[in-house]
């Protein structure tokens, strides 16, 4: 194996490990902190946003940070095998990253009182929409991820209709995610059941158009 090829497998390495701690905190906050804050008491609560809290988003905005990193490497070495799955998946994580360093953090600091001013209401609710969005984002961008090299399509190149809608569809999602409502994602089951649906959705739009 060549020096080039180890470090290639190294940085893909390194991408599904950074990738595992991200989506994997992710899935904390929203599968397991959130109900626990709703049934927590008030000593608890506090004690979460004080230790607990903090602590977890330390990993997973860093997690969110390396995986950015090594995917954006990856993706300068595969030109030639460059495809919609992968410019979709990348798109889907670029603005998950994007959602986790820009929004997320930033609210979740006044949320849970590590800076001080800002209101603490407001902030909690613009942190928790991005994040059921990035929980919406994170089961088709799985999927375009693994498609890339392992579904129809591979190597076909970029482009096309199917390209154009999914991006669209991406991007007016992450629109609502900024601005818009939870809709169907205010419950656990609820964006699980979106996540799943979105990604039959462009997958479809993908493989049809």
């Amino acid at each position: 194996m060549t020096v080039e090829l180890t470090i290639n497998f190294l940085f893909r390495w390194g991408h599904v490990l950074f990738g595992i701690v991200w989506i994997g905190m992710l899935y904390y906050f929203n599968f397991v902190q959130g109900g626990y804050f709703k049934q927590a008491s008030p000593e608890g609560l506090a004690d979460a946003k004080a230790k607990l809290a903090p602590s977890a988003l330390w990993w997973f905005r860093w997690g969110a940070m390396f995986t950015f990193i090594t995917g954006m490497y990856l993706l300068s070495t595969i030109s030639l095998v460059m495809n919609n799955y992968i410019v979709v998946g990348a798109a889907m994580g670029t603005l998950m990253a994007a959602n986790v360093w820009m929004v997320i953090w930033p609210a979740q600091k006044i949320a849970l009182g590590l800076v001080e001013g800002g209101d603490k209401a407001a902030a909690g609710a613009k942190a928790l929409l991005a994040s059921r969005t990035n929980t919406l984002f994170s089961a088709p961008m799985l999927f375009c991820m693994l498609a890339s090299p392992h579904f129809g399509g591979y190597g076909s190149g970029v482009g096309g209709t199917g390209l154009i809608v999914a991006l669209v569809i991406v991007l007016a999602l992450e629109g609502n995610g900024l601005k818009g409502k939870q809709g169907p994602m205010t419950s656990v089951n609820g964006v699980i059941g979106c996540s799943m649906a979105l990604t039959a959705v462009l997958v479809g739009v993908l493989t049809l158009l």
